[in-house]
């Protein structure tokens, strides 16, 4: 039996799989909502929340979105 993700296990999930897509070229909001079928505030909301994983995220033109890995050890 395989048991269902928390919502911790889910979040994390997607921080990781908008992070791929920004390094990928999918840099904007509905790039990412057409790559996984999220909500457009689903979207924003997990750009905004990269920052927890140490990717700092900037938007170096309108919309478009590109990060780095910050590098505080």
């Amino acid at each position: 039996m395989t048991e269902k993700p928390s919502k911790t296990q889910t979040s994390f999930l997607r921080r990781l799989l908008v992070a791929y897509l920004i390094d990928t070229g999918k840099n904007t909001v509905p790039l990412v909502m057409d790559a996984t079928g999220m909500p457009r505030r689903t979207a924003q909301d997990t750009i905004k929340a990269l920052n927890k994983l140490e990717i700092d995220i900037e938007q170096f033109n309108r919309g478009e979105y590109r990060g780095t890995l910050n590098d505080r050890i």
